[in-house]
């Protein structure tokens, strides 16, 4: 290589090398541009419920420019609920039982639901009162929840892996919910007339005995699902009579345009009072599912969850401590430190909440623990007596699974 053109090229490198060594803060220097990721940001509580994209979208800002930070200006739900002064509840639109018009109240629903209703208002205010009450039917029910139409919806809800995750609405789209504690574990059954017989003439006594019946079901819930799958899994043909309400299927069933009709066995209580005849049905034993009852509520806001959770949780864990609405001014002065902090004698779990420390206490005083709520509503005293089954706390026996965190 020419001796001239070696200098050439070691003049070069050296120019070079001293332009990437000069700080991009002294006179002349020019900044590379940089390359920051704005994350998506998080949907807050009242707005519905979409997709998240995949993936974050690079965004090109000059060096020393501040990115935007995405603001989320709507309050979040229990500041809305305060600022209103009462808490709108999502029921049934009547299933005796659980929800149903009150006839001495106009607007007032009363139930082991509407009862639930009422525990978060007394968690929330300290008063069980200060609830609005909006009944919904089927089709409606997940829209007012994400729609924020209501805070709450306690309306014998089956909780689902899909409906937790991604339900696919034919308006909304995909749409996602958040749920409270399992406040009554339910199950699927049928109720039949009774004389009804099989194709051999024997009396129906089981799920096997509707081999070729009709069957009435309601149309977008889990018992259409079940009823399709187990009757499948057993081999056993059947009609379907799907009904688009509630009222529609227990109609059609009473006018005997189906041989049986199918649905969680709360409600097949409930609207057996309803029927024309309620003593000529039958609820067979044979169950075909486990439906697991909860509240639903907006997801992304965890603060309203764990309100709704910690409230419910609250008429649980009182009873399983014995402590009731008749027994609670000898509960407050118990020196069982349990009992102390759930009636927030002691520790801060009310107000590490956005409550007050006694809130459990108001809500045991103004509702009851959740063996009063179910007994004033579906025990022996009622014409329902539904048997408690798993729905006592785990601590009484007799196959109870209630159980509440500890309140610690």
């Amino acid at each position: 290589m020419p001796r001239s053109l070696s200098a050439s090229l070691l003049i070069i490198m050296l120019i070079l090398l001293s332009a990437c060594t000069l700080p991009f803060d002294e006179p002349g220097a020019t900044a590379p541009p940089a390359i920051i990721v704005t994350p998506t940001p998080r949907l807050d509580a009242t707005e519905a419920v979409a997709e998240v994209p995949p993936t974050a979208v690079p965004t090109e800002i000059p060096m020393g420019a501040t990115p935007e930070v995405p603001s989320v200006s709507a309050p979040r739900l229990l500041e809305q609920v305060l600022a209103r002064g009462r808490l709108i509840c999502g029921v049934n639109e009547d299933l005796p039982g659980f929800a149903s018009p009150d006839p001495n109240q106009t607007g007032n629903y009363r139930g082991f639901d509407a009862d639930f209703c009422r525990v978060i208002a007394a968690a929330v205010f300290g008063d069980a009162t200060a609830v609005e009450f909006i009944p919904l039917n089927v089709s409606a029910r997940f829209r007012a929840v994400v729609n924020g139409d209501v805070d709450v919806l306690i309306r014998n809800t089956t909780w689902t892996a899909l409906r937790d995750t991604g339900l696919q609405d034919d308006q909304l789209g995909l749409i996602r919910l958040d749920f409270g504690p399992i406040i009554f574990h339910d199950g699927q059954r049928f109720m039949i007339r009774e004389g009804l017989t099989t194709t051999n003439g024997q009396p129906v006594v089981d799920v096997a005995g509707l081999f070729g019946k009709s069957i009435c079901v309601i149309d977008n819930t889990t018992s259409t699902l079940n009823l399709r799958d187990q009757m499948a899994a057993r081999g056993l043909p059947y009609i379907p009579i799907i009904k688009a309400t509630t009222d529609e299927a227990f109609a059609a069933y009473d006018n005997e345009e189906c041989d049986a009709i199918t649905s969680d066995t709360s409600q097949l209580v409930g609207r057996r009072v309803t029927l024309s005849n309620p003593s000529a049905h039958t609820i067979l034993a044979e169950q075909i599912s486990r439906e697991p009852l909860a509240p639903v509520v907006i997801e992304h806001d965890s603060q309203w969850r764990d309100i709704v959770s910690w409230a419910i949780f609250g008429t649980i864990y009182a009873e399983e401590l014995d402590v009731t609405s008749r027994n609670l001014s000898q509960a407050l002065n118990s020196s069982n430190p349990d009992i102390q902090r759930l009636l927030g004698r002691s520790g801060n779990i009310g107000v590490n909440l956005g409550l007050t420390n006694d809130f459990a206490l108001n809500i045991i005083r103004e509702v009851g623990n959740y063996e009063e709520i179910y007994n004033r509503n579906l025990g022996p005293d009622t014409p329902f007596d539904l048997d408690r089954g798993p729905n006592k706390a785990w601590n009484k026996g007799g196959g109870g699974v209630l159980s509440s965190p500890p309140f610690r």
